[in-house]
């Protein structure tokens, strides 16, 4: 709702004027499988504009770790992880203040995870970050809002860790989810 993809069903959303939004998903769905890897990073152009700064293109694909003959490969060989740092390059070089992140650890290397989570924890604006990856949330979270099911919300300031302690507190050993129960429908 926040990057304009869906309605609210009530209600609206109001972004503040300051407010520009980078939205990362883990789908890739607007990657070109046809392009090269610097094609994609660049628009087919040999420098791009960083928030008023030139940097060359192939400079800033090999940030990503695309270097030398990466960058001419095609988009519909790159590998998973390849396929995620190309779409963080491509988000990122829109610049905004609020990163938003769906499952950005799906199929990346360590090396390639600390980078991310060292560019998020030096990330100048905010961050939202849906993921499953506990370890990740741990070094990178400064608040949880968990959906803990039965339709129950927590907000949290905190690590993962900090949360995960606090729940075992607040709901005791059973961390288990409960399964939703559904009334039948009539006729069934």
């Amino acid at each position: 709702m926040i990057v304009g993809d869906m309605n609210p069903d009530q209600g609206k959303i109001t972004m503040g004027d300051t407010v520009k939004p980078i939205y990362v998903d883990q789908s890739r769905d607007d990657l070109d499988n046809s392009k090269t890897v610097f094609e994609m990073c660049g628009d087919g152009q040999e420098e791009i504009n960083l928030g008023g700064r030139w940097v060359n293109t192939r400079a800033y694909c090999s940030w990503y770790n695309f270097k030398g003959s990466d960058q001419s490969k095609k988009v519909g060989d790159l590998s998973g992880g390849e396929r995620n740092r190309l779409q963080l390059a491509r988000a990122l070089k829109a610049g905004g203040n609020l990163l938003m992140l769906d499952e950005p650890t799906n199929d990346l290397d360590v090396d390639t995870l600390r980078c991310l989570e060292d560019a998020i924890n030096a990330f100048a604006g905010s961050t939202m970050v849906v993921s499953h990856d506990r370890w990740f949330l741990d070094r990178v979270a400064t608040h949880i809002l968990a959906f803990e099911g039965d339709s129950k919300v927590s907000f949290f300031e905190g690590s993962y860790s900090d949360y995960e302690a606090d729940r075992r507190e607040r709901v005791g050993s059973n961390l288990l989810p409960t399964r939703v129960k559904f009334r039948k429908l009539a006729g069934m």
